[in-house]
């Protein structure tokens, strides 16, 4: 599949549906498909008006979200029969994305979930979208950068399609998470992300200031899906102050920052698809010029980082039982680069414990691949790696992890 660009998408499913009789009753997957006409409708009038991609109703469509509404053993079934509905409604006019979104679990330690759990439940909404057909993956309105690395991971496992990601942020582009957009990019695109962008949370100008913020360290196509303004409550009833003409004011100077991928999240309709695809004719985006492309792009789970190539990684701390002692001083130090040495299986557990303690960027000394592999798994950031390994042991890593050598 060859994407070209500028690419449209398409616009608000949610905020839809409750205007054809959705209440919230039920999981929104259930009532689509109790009244599969009302979804076909809405998408069918989406290409019609200039989406070339629309999403798989399947936003909730995975084992967490499903079995929260009672819906037990179903991933496989409501994700093969929505993302017919899709295939239904784009009639070969417009690819269909299987849509991919937060469990609304987290991480330990501030959760109680494990990283290889949140990979399995995405593996398994994956699989079935891969089943059903679909032309591409999005994995959207992230909030956690291991949530949107386990569904990356798990998409990958199952399908070589193309993925984009799109996190939620506010205004200062901070997730839910206190996760910068800019580090959760660097992440993402170094694990093969072939896009990346933000949906949802703010309308076209407040997205506008953050993607010109990603601008500056992507490598990919960015995408900018945002919604209709801000909501207001009017007569009980929630609106969108922006209508599709303002909507669209904003596409060229988003073109200019390195957006290739438009669309629509909350509060937009066709009305706002049929203007972006009005405004957009005969307009090229601005390829990735990443800022400082001669600086490695390293991130925590927070925050990106941009380091000299020639870094030095430093002594390496052990990471044994007194890691978080050992971390507590070493970051009272000065330094780029925190350097930890993995031996031993029974080490990633203090890895893991002491995950959250790392404001810096991590820089890995093992010389065992799989070792290596699991430590990866472990920290959500994107790493450094200094070892003897040889290069076709770190290749696969650098390819599937970001991993810096």
């Amino acid at each position: 599949m060859e994407l070209r660009f500028p690419l449209i998408l398409d616009g608000a499913t949610g905020t839809q549906l409750q205007k054809r009789g959705y209440t919230g009753g039920k999981c929104a997957e259930q009532w689509i498909l109790e009244n599969p006409e009302v979804i076909v409708r809405v998408q069918r009038e989406y290409v019609e008006k200039g989406s070339r991609v629309i999403y798989t109703p399947t936003f909730g469509a995975n084992r967490v979200k499903l079995e929260s509404h009672g819906l037990l053993g179903k991933v496989r079934e409501v994700n093969l029969r929505l993302a017919a509905l899709s295939k239904q409604a784009a009639e070969g006019r417009a690819w269909v994305a299987g849509d991919i979104a937060p469990t609304g679990l987290f991480l330990y330690p501030l959760g109680e979930t494990s990283f290889e759990e949140l990979v399995d439940v995405y593996t398994e909404q994956a699989a079935a979208l891969e089943e059903a057909g679909v032309d591409l993956f999005v994995i959207e309105t992230m909030m956690t950068v291991a949530e949107a690395r386990a569904a990356l991971l798990a998409v990958k496992s199952v399908s070589r399609k193309p993925v984009f990601v799109s996190f939620t942020c506010d205004e200062h582009g901070r997730t839910l998470s206190g996760t910068d957009v800019t580090a959760a990019l660097v992440i993402l695109q170094g694990m093969g992300a072939d896009a990346f962008g933000l949906n949802c949370s703010t309308g076209p100008e407040e997205m506008l200031a953050q993607l010109k913020r990603l601008r500056e360290y992507a490598c990919v196509p960015l995408i900018a899906k945002p919604n209709a303004g801000l909501p207001q409550v009017l007569d009980g009833e929630t609106v969108y102050d922006c209508p599709p003409t303002e909507f669209a004011a904003l596409a060229g100077e988003m073109a200019d920052a390195g957006v290739c991928i438009f669309g629509g999240c909350c509060g937009t309709d066709e009305g706002h698809i049929a203007a972006l695809a009005e405004k957009l004719k005969g307009l090229k985006p601005a390829a990735p010029a990443p800022l400082h492309p001669e600086l490695l792009p390293c991130a925590t789970e927070d925050r990106v980082f941009l380091l000299d190539p020639g870094v030095a990684c430093g002594e390496a701390l052990p990471c044994d039982e007194e890691l978080e002692d050992r971390l507590s001083d070493a970051l009272e130090e000065e330094g780029e680069l925190i350097t930890l040495s993995i031996e031993k299986a029974e080490e990633l557990d203090n890895l893991s414990d002491c995950r959250c303690m790392l404001t810096r960027p991590l820089c890995i000394r093992c010389e065992d691949a799989e070792l290596l592999e699991q430590a990866l798994r472990i920290y959500q950031g994107r790493a450094l790696y200094d070892g003897g390994l040889p290069e076709e042991k770190l290749l696969p890593l650098v390819k599937k992890y970001g991993l810096i050598i």
